[in-house]
């Protein structure tokens, strides 16, 4: 299903269901639907050329016809889809038996001849408004001529945004700011505070800006944190954050915002400190987090961003960010469209690589007028075009009148537009479907396909799950810069191997609101940002603001066609009644309090539900009525006190993800849900042993988290049915660890996450641990009784691997040196933790040329590190050959007459990462046994 074309794409095939299931339609319906497949067929077909034109360039009456096609699919499907609920009828009970069975049937047998004479009469109706909308579509014609034409992408530009670390032209302004930060730097003046305050508009740059910035002086103060305020700030997770940036041992989970300012102002008092605070929208909001950030005697800095001129002057210190020069605008234009082929030139003009495009490449980095992300998303365009200036003037000509005269968002939109419209249909529904979420929200993978799943928005394709289509879908958004992949303090992209967050940046989020809004796809309720809602909505959004829950409840009426209602949890005291959603096909709760809710019986009514997710929503129980929902996909009930899953869950024969707490127990019968592919955390204990034969059954895991309070070899038996496991966790519980139960495994192929440190030991390194049998594994996290140099050779082989934990058992550490980490190994590693290694390790240079972050804890008994990779006898393991480092920690172990040795290899350690040139955070302890 796509916005453009309503819900036509997966109206279509449930129409050719109708025709060819056991339905017993009567020989007027049939004729009915024949006649709608081939009508809307054409339709469809109109509606996709439509699609490719902007929509500044559509005449009003082709618009008025398409909107109004849009809807009646909507409708016809709501009806189609209601029709075949009814006629399969609800779930039958597995207590249910004799007597009251047998009524049932025979109510069942009466119901269905009312039934087909509704549907008769409301596809007669159909077919008159279909008709009447056909007609009316002969008398205004799309002029083919109008229509553009698709835009290929080239796809190594996902590899070529994240080579460009810092954007072109970025180091001048950084050097400008640091110099304004250290005016007067003085032992005198460092006892001073001192604010800038970067304006600009969105997609200028002012974050990355201060972000690179924040990264090249954080290291001369005490400490540093950075935040990021949006529209409609929460303040009290801000400033928890804050001050997990400035101290992560703090726990303020339970504080509240008086308190939390108190704290930060206490902690920060004695400091040098440094804090950015980025994109502030309301001089409230900055004087209420100026009030946590105290002047002090011993000095601090702060910088702040902003896109509005009065709030940055109020703030004080205000930087006006520039444009991009148009050197750096031709340097950052060519790079991402040419990539080698273009050598930057230390001349004072960047040459074109092919002389006829000079011209056309001026014209457009005119219209860009050195807006960084308007050259990116050009670029991106122009990346796989033939290099003629004629397909090049065809872009130029379709932006518009651009950004030749002004600066402002209309412009700007102009050129995002354009790169919307050039994404593939099924993309541009799953990219609007992002205005569902708030400003500056990170956006978890898993939540965001799942819910295009149950929307319909996944085309199907043999041989791919629905998810795994989903993160083809992600993905590409991020390859055509639509999206924004959420990296870490330390620019990593990735969590243990796999990208699991994403932004949707300003200036996109501000296009597709408005596109959402101007074709009644998405609602949005908040104080910032609403947009009106028609007479019928679709999918709603309920976001922060208290505005929100008063225009909440006058929506009532209007949701009755909705198919997707979110509510984010500091958006409405109390969610709105939904009992009668009757064609709702994705709720999220997440973080919404309902203990205060009277029942949740009325999810039994949502038949059409797929995605139900009530995360962390204070629920200790479901409904037992839950088992109705037989189109349920995904079920999540994470960070809930829940005992046990209702009985009926297990009659959810559609369910693809469920998702739920280690303490949850689920019913008997799991073995029914054959179609799912994510199942989390399962408890396996004494009472419920036979779940692990009922789990072979689960043919279509790809995600498995397991918690054993001991082991069992049932379990090795199932896995071996498991074939499509692609990301594994087992855990067994604390004091009861298996040795070797899973020796006899061989992982499948595509394996990418593994974790059976907890509990769960090999006896060595398993033989499918090498290139040739898991090539894509990048997440490992393994326990082995014994270690060879061998193994660690062959785990740096491994060409995915990004995260490696591995422990040892000290006491069988089978090598009788220091471990040797090789030149050219662990390419990709970017976070290595070892534990309980006896011996120190040594990294040899050209090793782990990605690692970010080093772990060693406990590292070693100190007598035996005496002279380790030192010619004099000092402790030298190398980590000035690792040219990626960011944070190093490492936990020295020495017996009592051994703690001055240890002292003397704190020393060293501590001196190599002061040495290192990207001085990384860095922190050596030691502990006597």
């Amino acid at each position: 299903m796509e916005v453009v074309t309503g819900a036509l794409p997966s109206l279509l095939p449930k129409l050719a269901e109708l025709l060819a299931g056991e339905y017993g339609l009567q020989k007027e319906v049939k004729g009915g639907i024949i006649f709608l497949q081939a009508e809307l067929e054409s339709m469809q077909g109109a509606l996709k050329k439509i699609s490719k034109t902007p929509a500044d360039k559509l005449d009003d009456q082709d618009k008025i016809w398409a909107r109004k096609v849009r809807e009646m699919s909507y409708d016809i499907e709501d009806t189609i889809d209601t029709y075949m609920v009814r006629c399969k009828g609800g779930r039958k009970p597995a207590e249910q038996h004799g007597f009251k069975e047998a009524i049932d049937r025979t109510l069942k047998w009466f119901r269905q001849p009312m039934i087909r004479r509704k549907i008769a009469t409301e596809i007669r109706e159909i077919k008159s408004h279909v008709e009447e909308v056909a007609m009316r579509r002969d008398r205004y014609k799309v002029n083919d001529t109008d229509v553009a034409k698709p835009v290929a992408i080239d796809p190594r530009l996902l590899f070529a945004q994240y080579e460009v670390k810092e954007l072109v032209g970025i180091d001048e302004a950084r050097e400008e700011v640091i110099r304004i930060l250290m005016e007067g730097n003085t032992e005198v003046s460092k006892q001073h505070g001192k604010i800038v305050s970067i304006v600009g508009f969105g997609g200028l740059g002012k974050t990355t800006l201060a972000d690179v910035v924040y990264k090249k002086i954080r290291a001369r103060f005490d400490c540093s944190g950075f935040v990021s305020v949006s529209q409609t700030p929460d303040l009290k997770k801000l400033y928890k954050e804050l001050l997990y940036d400035l101290d992560k041992t703090m726990n303020v989970e339970t504080l509240d915002e008086r308190r939390l300012i108190e704290l930060l102002r206490e902690f920060l008092q004695d400091k040098r400190y440094f804090v950015v605070v980025d994109d502030i929208w309301d001089i409230s909001v900055w004087n209420m987090i100026r009030c946590a950030l105290p002047d002090n005697d011993v000095g601090y800095t702060i910088i702040a961003t902003t896109r509005i001129s009065d709030v940055a002057e109020q703030a004080g210190g205000a930087y006006k960010l520039k444009p991009l020069s148009p050197y750096n605008s031709r340097k950052l234009f060519f790079r991402r469209i040419f990539g080698n082929e273009n050598k930057d030139s230390d001349e004072e003009t960047v040459k074109c690589p092919y002389k006829e495009l000079d011209e056309v490449s001026d014209r457009i980095l005119k219209k860009c007028g050195g807006v960084p992300l308007a050259i990116i998303t050009m670029a991106s365009l122009l990346a796989c075009k033939v290099r003629n200036k004629m397909e090049w003037y065809e872009v130029y000509n379709s932006v518009g009148t651009g950004m030749e005269n002004n600066m402002d968002v209309e412009n700007m939109r102009k050129i995002l537009s354009f790169s919307y419209y050039e994404l593939p249909s099924h993309l541009r529904t799953c990219l609007l479907y992002l205005s569902m979420f708030p400003e500056d929200f990170e956006i978890d993978k898993d939540r965001l396909i799942r819910m295009w799943i149950a929307e319909g928005f996944i085309q199907r394709d043999q041989g791919k799950s629905p998810f795994e289509i989903g993160e083809f879908y992600f993905n590409e958004l991020i390859n055509r810069s639509m999206i924004q992949p959420i990296q870490d303090q330390y620019g990593m992209l990735y969590l243990y191997g796999m990208l699991n967050n994403c932004r949707i940046h300003d200036m996109v989020l501000d296009l597709i609101r408005s596109l959402s809004s101007e074709e009644n796809f998405v609602t949005v309720l908040s104080d910032m940002d609403s947009t009106s809602p028609s007479n019928t909505i679709r999918r709603l959004s309920l976001q922060n603001g208290k505005k929100s829950h008063v225009m909440a409840q006058g929506t009532g009426n209007l949701l009755q066609h909705a198919r997707s209602v979110v509510v984010f949890p500091s958006a409405v005291a109390q969610v709105p009644a939904l009992g009668s959603c009757r064609v709702l096909r994705v709720l999220d709760l997440q973080d919404c309090n309902l203990s205060q809710t009277n029942s949740l019986k009325y999810l039994g009514n949502l038949y059409q539900l797929r995605y139900l997710s009530l995360y962390s929503t204070h629920i200790s129980q479901l409904p037992e009525e839950i088992g109705n929902l037989q189109f349920l996909q995904t079920l999540d009930v994470r960070s809930n006190p829940i005992s046990i899953l209702p009985s009926s869950v297990v009659e959810l024969r559609n369910l693809m993800c469920l998702d739920f707490e280690s303490i949850t127990r689920v019913p008997n019968g799991i073995g029914n849900l054959t179609c799912l592919e994510q199942l989390s955390w399962l408890c396996i204990d004494g009472s419920t042993i036979n779940i692990i034969e009922e789990l072979g059954q689960l043919t279509e895991l790809r995600q498995l988290c397991i918690l054993l309070d001991k082991w069992n070899d049932k379990l090795l038996e199932c896995l071996h049915k498991l074939q499509k496991i692609m990301d594994l966790v087992i855990t067994v519980h604390p004091g009861q660890r298996s040795i070797g139960g899973l020796d006899a495994w061989v992982a499948p192929r595509h394996l990418r996450f593994l974790d059976t440190k907890h509990g769960c030991w090999f006896s060595t390194l398993p033989t499918w641990v090498n290139p040739s049998f898991v090539p894509v594994l990048s997440c490992l996290l393994i326990s082995v009784r014994e270690l060879h140099q061998v193994d660690l050779d062959i785990l740096g082989r491994l060409p995915a691997l990004c995260f490696l934990q591995l422990e040892v058992d000290n006491k069988n550490l089978g090598i009788l040196q220091g471990l040797i980490v090789s030149p050219c190994s662990f390419p990709c590693l970017e976070l290595c933790y070892f534990w309980e290694f006896v011996w120190p390790v040594v990294f040899q240079k050209g090793a782990m040329p990605r690692l970010r972050e080093l772990r060693l804890e406990p590292l070693f008994y100190v007598r035996e590190a005496r002279g380790v990779g030192s010619s004099d006898g000092g402790l030298d393991l190398g980590l000035g050959n690792l040219p990626s480092l960011q944070d190093v920690r490492a936990e020295l172990l020495c017996e009592g007459p051994s703690e001055e040795e240890a002292k003397q290899a704190k020393a060293a350690l501590t001196h190599a990462a002061k040495m290192h040139p990207n001085h990384p955070i860095h922190g050596i302890y030691i502990e006597v046994y």
